[in-house]
């Protein structure tokens, strides 16, 4: 009797153990859940003083602020870096915790072409939070938007996305016609990513923000230049080349040695080998 009396105090605690550890879990995967937004964006804040003052020093740059469909104002930049009547376009967007105003100073870097900085909702002067949702339904009205204006050659919009903002163009070239595109460190989903980092977790239940470049690959016909760094270890190789190869039209890859995600448009190759593929369009 004294036997079957333990065992039962053992089965006791030891379920009591394990349900401790079950909602343990389900609390963290709750957390993760909620969570996740500051786990993939992080806004960077532009101070309205350095904004004015980038105002005053450049005057080939005009301030653009954009009303989206729920009168969110996104705001940043055109520089405008060509002579012509009307220029052709690069339209670029950036990474998870990518404040667009640095960029001014690289713009002479891309000759002939004007360069349309507008900064994600949350991120420099822009407002709103940032979601996939909304990231796309911008990166839409950012298109219509300029390629509407008279000063704009939108026979010749370019698409740059660097990091997170690859799947933002990416999207974009299916929804709308351009000429090209140039991609940076980009991923074919935001899972294959999360599930490479963190293979302990059940990121496909866990992740409402999905960023699915791969299934829209196939649909997209336009050019596509794949740049990566070699060392890169937030976003690695494979995933780059996972989504060139199911890429809808002509597309090539080059990879930068000596660099890592966050270094690599200090390279003086980088810049080379994006003039040489603009110089085709």
């Amino acid at each position: 009797m004294k036997d079957a009396e333990r065992f039962r105090t053992l089965l006791l605690s030891s379920l009591r153990i394990m349900a401790g550890i079950l909602i343990g879990l389900l609390a963290l995967l709750a957390l993760l859940y909620f969570l996740q937004d500051k786990l993939i964006f992080f806004p960077q804040k532009l101070p309205k003083e350095e904004a004015d003052r980038l105002s005053k020093r450049y005057s080939h740059i005009e301030n653009i602020n954009l009303k989206t469909g729920n009168n969110i104002s996104i705001k940043g930049w055109l520089v405008k870096n060509s002579n012509l009547t009307k220029s052709p376009l690069i339209i670029y967007f950036g990474g998870n915790a990518e404040e667009l105003s640095y960029l001014i100073y690289y713009a002479d870097k891309v000759k002939g072409w004007s360069l349309a900085l507008i900064n994600y909702r949350g991120y420099g002067l822009s407002e709103g939070k940032p979601s996939e949702k909304d990231l796309y339904a911008d990166a839409v009205y950012i298109y219509d938007y300029f390629s509407k204006r008279d000063d704009i050659d939108n026979a010749r919009i370019v698409l740059i996305g660097r990091s997170l903002g690859t799947g933002v163009a990416t999207y974009l070239a299916q929804m709308r016609p351009v000429k090209a595109l140039m991609l940076v460190s980009p991923y074919d989903s935001i899972i294959s990513i999360g599930k490479h980092h963190y293979p302990f977790l059940p990121v496909n239940l866990l992740l409402r923000h999905r960023f699915d470049s791969l299934s829209r690959a196939p649909l997209i016909s336009a050019p596509l230049l794949v740049i990566t760094a070699a060392d890169d270890t937030i976003i690695p190789l494979k995933f780059s080349k996972r989504l060139a190869e199911k890429w809808g039209g002509p597309h090539s890859f080059k990879i930068i040695e000596g660099e890592d995600h966050n270094t690599i448009h200090d390279n003086a190759e980088y810049w080379k080998t994006m003039n040489e593929f603009l110089q085709k369009f």
